[in-house]
């Protein structure tokens, strides 16, 4: 049976990985700063630090999704419960990454508590504690996200206009549906310099065709600034990601029965091995999701995203609070997208359905792998 629940964690640990692990890095791939294999190798390697580093600074979490508090202690020692819990959620977020669809692990494994729970010991599941600490920061996380993306999107926004930063933008040339379109990149189409310069036409390919910002700032050219600082967000989301969810699934582990588990660090390891194994080997669908069909993105818009989910996530960590990386992600870019109006509202209204539905799946699966491992 111990087998057993190790392979039912590490699946679990390995389905978080290809769900959540290019959530990160998605802003990057989408305004094609980095390609999808670099962008994701990126990602699970900051993943993977901030998933040991919550050895250190994340016990609250670990405490919270134990169970403990939600079911009788009893419970959580029978050797049916945990292993549930485990499976359900595992399940719940595999199918989703099969999907394309970017859930939450945190949201998946409060289902699977609760049909766990209420197969065990029926009324008893103490719902009060549950919506107290888990669904609050989970409804009110992607809300938080959008208001400080309506704030600091257009703060930047001014301040690009203030320091006089323009665009490179450029014309694509082609029949419609043409496989090989021509691309003239048009050099300083929103005005020339002071100088007088002119426009210029250079030809290029597809991968060019995308906006890049021109001038410099305090002597460093404004592209690569932005460049080094989105690369920097993305890792700071990818870490808080890592610290975030690591120790909600080393929980089950350590929350066990074995003898001498819960003072060991090998769980979180072990975790943290199999997260980005999930990343770096099923992560495509969604990545694809994340990237292209919220919103558009350049490389400002980007920055803002990945600034505010990593600041409400690290938040969260180190407050204990389980938010979800992937509603405060998701959040961030579909406010992107509602400030420029360029949102794919049929996309985000389906998230937000795989949203709602992920809380009552892994609610069954959970209550199902109880009824089957107890029976």
């Amino acid at each position: 049976m111990e087998a057993v629940f190790l392979i039912v964690v590490l699946f679990l640990a390995y389905a978080n990985g290809a769900n959540d692990n290019f959530k990160g890095v998605a802003t990057l791939y989408g305004c094609g700063s980095a390609s999808y294999r670099t962008a994701i190798v990126f990602g699970t390697a900051a993943v993977f630090a901030g998933s040991i580093l919550s050895l250190f600074v994340a016990r609250g979490l670990i405490a919270g999704f134990s169970g403990e508090g939600l079911v009788p202690d009893q419970i959580i020692g029978n050797g049916s419960f945990l292993p549930a819990v485990g499976f359900g959620t595992a399940v719940t977020v595999m199918l989703a990454a099969r999907l394309g669809l970017p859930v939450s692990t945190t949201h998946s494994l409060v289902g699977g508590l609760l049909g766990a729970g209420w197969m065990a010991v029926g009324a008893d599941v103490n719902y009060g504690r549950l919506g107290a600490a888990f669904a609050a920061p989970l409804l009110l996380s992607p809300l938080a996200a959008f208001a400080l993306i309506a704030i600091i999107y257009p703060f930047f926004s001014y301040l690009q206009r203030r320091l006089q930063i323009t665009r490179d933008s450029c014309i694509c040339i082609g029949m419609r549906g043409s496989m090989r379109p021509a691309v003239l990149l048009v050099r300083n189409l929103e005005a020339p310099d002071a100088a007088g310069a002119r426009l210029t036409l250079e030809l290029g390919d597809t991968a060019e065709c995308r906006s890049f910002f021109s001038g410099r700032f305090l002597g460093v050219s404004t592209q690569n600034l932005l460049n080094v600082l989105h690369y920097i967000s993305a890792a700071s989301v990818s870490f808080a990601r890592g610290l975030n969810d690591a120790p909600k699934i080393a929980a089950l582990l350590l929350a066990s029965s074995w003898t001498g588990l819960s003072g060991s660090g090998w769980p979180m390891v072990a975790v943290a091995l199999a997260m980005a194994a999930g990343g770096l080997l099923s992560a495509r669908r969604v990545a694809e999701t994340m990237s292209h069909r919220i919103t558009p993105l350049d490389h400002g818009q980007g920055l803002s995203a990945n600034l505010v989910t990593a600041v409400l996530v690290i938040f969260a960590s180190g407050h204990g609070l389980p938010v979800s990386t992937t509603h405060v992600s998701v959040g961030s870019i579909s406010a992107i997208g509602a400030l420029t109006g360029r949102g794919n509202a049929g996309m985000i209204r389906g998230i937000v359905l795989a949203w709602v539905v992920t809380l009552p799946v892994a609610m069954m699966a959970g209550a199902l792998s109880y009824m089957l491992l107890a029976g």
